[in-house]
C-alpha cells in the first residue's frame, strides 16, 4: 500500500461518520492531524504518545478533552490497529513512524507518515473551506509550504461561491423528486451552472435570482424559489 515516486494520487473527500482512527504521536504535527479529524466527526480517536500531555503543551491537552478522544501513554502495538480504518504516524521518530507505516501496509490500513509520506498510502491536502464549500490542493509533497499559500488564495476564491452551492444543495433534492429522467435533471443543473445566477447572489441581487428561478425551475418548484434564495450564507 505504500505510494511510489511521481504516482499520481487518487483525490477523495471521506466521511469520518462511524470511523474509528488513531493518532501516533502528539507533537505539532500529531495536533495538527487529531484537529483535522475532530473537525469532520469521526466516531472515535485514539492517541499515543510517550509524553504527558502537558508535555506538548496548552493545546495538546485541551484536545485531548474531546469525548471522542482517548489517550494513552505509550508506544504503538499491532493490536491498536484493530478497528481503526485510518492512522496518522506522526512521532518525532522516522523510525517508528517507517515501522507504523509497515504494520498498516501489512494490515491493509490506511496510514499516513509525517516524516515520509512515500512509506504511507496517502497525503493530507491543504484544504480551503467556506460553509459547506471545500478544496483540496496537493503538490504531491513537492511543497507544502506553497500548498500553504495557495490554500489561502483558494478560501478566497471558495468564499463568494458558496451562496451557490448552498442554493443547489438546496435545489438538487426538490428536482430530483418531482421524478424527471436524469437527461432532464442533468440539462436544468448544467443550464443553472451556467447562467449569471452566482454573480447575482455575491452582490445579493435577490430580484434577478428569483426572476431566473422562475424562468427556469419547472412549475411545481415554484412555491419554493422563496425558500431557496432565504439566509444563504
Amino acid at each position: 500500500m505504500r505510494t511510489q515516486p511521481h504516482t499520481p494520487l487518487y483525490p477523495i473527500f471521506v466521511s469520518l461518520a462511524g470511523i474509528h482512527c488513531l493518532v501516533v504521536g502528539l507533537g505539532q504535527v500529531g495536533q495538527r492531524k487529531l484537529s483535522g479529524l475532530l473537525a469532520c466527526d469521526p466516531a472515535s480517536v485514539l492517541v499515543l504518545d510517550l509524553a504527558e500531555p502537558m508535555a506538548n503543551g496548552a493545546e495538546a491537552a485541551a484536545l485531548l478533552q474531546d469525548p471522542r478522544v482517548r489517550f494513552e501513554r505509550r508506544s504503538c502495538a499491532q493490536a491498536d490497529l484493530q478497528g481503526r480504518a485510518l492512522v496518522f504516524a506522526a512521532t518525532g521518530s522516522a523510525a517508528e513512524n517507517s515501522r507504523i507505516a509497515a504494520l498498516c501496509a501489512a494490515a491493509g490500513i490506511l496510514c499516513n507518515s509525517a516524516s515520509n509520506p512515500a512509506e504511507g498510502c496517502f497525503q493530507v491536502p491543504a484544504v480551503a473551506r467556506h460553509a459547506q464549500l471545500a478544496a483540496a490542493l496537493s503538490t504531491g509533497g513537492a511543497s507544502p509550504a506553497l500548498a500553504r499559500r495557495w490554500k489561502s488564495e483558494l478560501q478566497q476564491w471558495l468564499e463568494p461561491r458558496s451562496r451557490m452551492a448552498a442554493l443547489m444543495g438546496r435545489l438538487r433534492p426538490l428536482v430530483l423528486a418531482l421524478g424527471e429522467d436524469t437527461g432532464h435533471n442533468t440539462r436544468l443543473f448544467r443550464k443553472l451552472a451556467d447562467s449569471p445566477l452566482q454573480q447575482w447572489l455575491e452582490e445579493n441581487d435577490l430580484e434577478n435570482c428569483r426572476r431566473c428561478l422562475q424562468a427556469e425551475l419547472p412549475p411545481a418548484l415554484h412555491a419554493d424559489i422563496a425558500e431557496l434564495l432565504h439566509d444563504l450564507p
